[in-house]
């Protein structure tokens, strides 16, 4: 008499298992990379804000520039040269990163009203290269942002 089989056998469950092993290795990567372009399209985005957050202040101000990026931040109040509120904390507090990036401000020239900064450079660089991102990003007060994909960019690079 014979039994009746119930389940599945080994060589199907191995089957099974290999065909999911091979749709993972396929996706993985394209999620990697997927990942990899959103943290670089934040990046750029967060490059815009400062940007757009650098003519204001200095609309609202009448002082030029800010200083450092943690002038551009703030949380609540009113706001003020050292607490603008124009710009989230993440980037503006430190260790100055947002989505997989860090952000550093540097003031390169000091001729606005009073001496106050009436130059500055802004670069995004992936935290983690080849993991966060593929590409290094670099923006100052021309509004235009550049980018590299071998190391930290500079306005000689491509513009996007």
């Amino acid at each position: 008499m014979k039994r009746k089989q119930t389940g599945f056998s080994l060589i199907e469950l191995l089957i099974v298992v290999a065909i999911i092993l091979i749709l993972a290795a396929i996706a993985i990567p394209n999620l990697i990379l997927s990942r990899m372009t959103a943290n670089e399209a934040s990046a750029v985005q967060t490059l815009r804000d400062i940007n757009t957050a650098e003519s204001v202040y200095g609309v609202q101000f009448g002082i030029g520039f800010s200083p450092d990026l943690p002038s551009l931040g703030g949380t609540s109040g009113i706001p003020t040269p050292s607490n603008a509120l124009l710009i989230p904390d993440p980037v503006a507090q430190a260790p100055n990163t947002k989505d997989g990036f860090v952000f550093s401000y540097v003031v390169t020239g000091n001729n606005g009203p009073n001496g106050t900064p009436s130059n500055y450079t802004v670069n995004a660089n992936p935290i983690t290269p080849g993991s966060t991102g593929r590409r290094w990003f670099y923006t100052d007060e021309t509004f235009v942002i550049h980018y590299n994909t071998t190391g930290p960019a500079t306005a000689n690079d491509p513009s996007i």
